[in-house]
């Protein structure tokens, strides 16, 4: 692995959500670095792809009420576990859970293990409600998937928050969580 600044040369054998969202960053103009890998699937591997990017990759979350009538992407630091009681106190949705990998695929355009703050380019019908540990906030850079879990970006927070959130129509609700026991 190894930290190259913005799309590949050759996307021939790139997926379609992966090129749409350099596309997507590339018409903003915001600029990023990013570093091929295997399937992240496995703490080791993020932990290696953190190393290369210098930067912690945020734990993204797609998560649902009990009816599934909300969805909501929870961006989070990647050390901090999650305590569903905690935020749904804070967002008056009881019952959280994760969401079906069908729900993400159809307001996300993301597989299992590639949710990214990404894939809100594709959630046109604004379905999903974006949340934001606060802590999120906080780092000068955020690390994520292009919709895909073979690629990392290592993106400016500011550029998030100030380009790409408005261009896609999102507005994120800051959360605070503890994730202690």
């Amino acid at each position: 692995m190894k930290l190259l600044k913005g799309r590949p040369e050759n996307c021939e054998e790139r997926q379609s959500r992966e090129i749409r969202t350099y596309d997507f960053l590339d018409n903003l103009g915001i600029e990023y670095e990013r570093t091929d890998h295997e399937a992240a699937g496995t703490m080791e591997v993020c932990n290696e792809i953190d190393k290369i990017l210098d930067v912690t990759i945020c734990k993204n979350l797609f998560l649902c009420n009990k009816q599934k009538t909300k969805f909501y992407l929870l961006m989070m630091p990647g050390d901090k576990k999650f305590k569903t009681k905690e935020l749904s106190s804070q967002i008056n949705s009881a019952r959280l859970s994760f969401a079906s990998p069908e729900d993400m695929l159809k307001y996300l355009d993301i597989e299992p293990g590639s949710v990214s703050i990404m894939g809100l380019m594709n959630d046109k019908e604004h379905a999903v409600k974006l949340l934001v540990d606060e802590d999120v906030k906080k780092d000068e850079y955020i690390g994520c998937h292009p919709c895909i879990n073979t690629s990392s970006l290592k993106i400016k927070t500011v550029d998030i928050f100030d380009k790409f959130l408005p261009a896609v129509g999102h507005e994120p609700e800051i959360v605070h969580l503890v994730g202690e026991d």
